[in-house]
């Protein structure tokens, strides 16, 4: 509504556009419609559970983008959880896009904030309509300092988070009545369907939340578990143990 934007979904394959089908959703020109402007793109994809785009994927949205005079923007929340994970400089995923956001907050481990990217001008513009909407923050030193260790400290870190959540979701494929796409399971993120436990969402959550799990939902029946800094072997270990302790109980309700 503020932007006055109208959204125009494509599918994708955990996440991943086909050019193709981004192509075909791009309307010629036609008064009785809307003119297409700008290409979104969220790496890495949370309601995927963490999958990468790569640079070579980014790259072929590209083209169709500059074939019709558009901009391509990228949601970068977790964009150095994928360069990580690919071991590639993040340069490689930015260089095929006009602007981008990313947090240094979640992975990076900062108490708050997100950076926006792009060129002078664009940051120009941006810096009035955050005005306009009422944004801005003054002394905002305090919030910038641990973005610097952000980025200094915390990247080559996050191959251990990966690490954890690759364990964690081995794991968790191993619990009768769970189900898990391990394929999905490329960064940080966890995600799961408990559907066969016969139990809502919210008894779930609680269940672990005895347990000192916290947890949430993603969509109906579908648990998302993140690892990061201050989650240790330990703490997985812990949790497919009581993800499992829960899953049996459940299943001998329905008995």
């Amino acid at each position: 509504m503020i932007a006055g934007l109208l959204p125009w979904p494509v599918k994708s394959r955990l996440g991943v556009l086909d050019p193709e089908d981004v192509e075909a959703a791009i309307r010629s020109q036609n008064i009785h419609f809307p003119e297409p402007a700008l290409i979104c793109l969220e790496n890495t994809h949370n309601r995927h559970g963490g999958t990468i785009i790569t640079p070579d994927q980014i790259k072929a949205i590209r083209e169709v983008a500059q074939a019709h005079s558009l901009k391509l923007y990228l949601d970068g929340a977790r964009i150095f959880n994928a360069a990580v994970a690919l071991r590639v400089d993040v340069k490689e995923f930015t260089q095929h896009v006009d602007n981008l956001m990313f947090c240094l907050s979640k992975a990076l481990c900062c108490p708050v904030g997100s950076l926006l990217v792009g060129t002078r001008e664009f940051i120009e513009r941006a810096r009035k309509l955050r005005k306009v909407l009422g944004g801005g923050m003054r002394q905002a030193g305090i919030i910038a300092a641990p973005g610097i260790v952000a980025l200094e400290k915390m990247v080559d870190r996050l191959e251990e988070d990966h690490r954890n959540a690759r364990r964690l979701a081995e794991g968790i494929a191993k619990i009768r009545g769970i189900q898990i796409d391990l394929s999905s399971v490329q960064t940080n993120i966890v995600c799961f369907d408990i559907s066969r436990l016969g139990a809502s969402d919210e008894v779930f959550l609680s269940k672990l939340k005895q347990k000192g799990i916290l947890a949430l939902t993603m969509a109906e029946n579908k648990v998302r578990m993140v690892t990061h800094r201050g989650i240790e072997k330990e703490h997985v270990e812990k949790s497919i143990a009581a993800i499992e302790s829960i899953s049996s109980e459940l299943q001998l309700e329905l008995k």
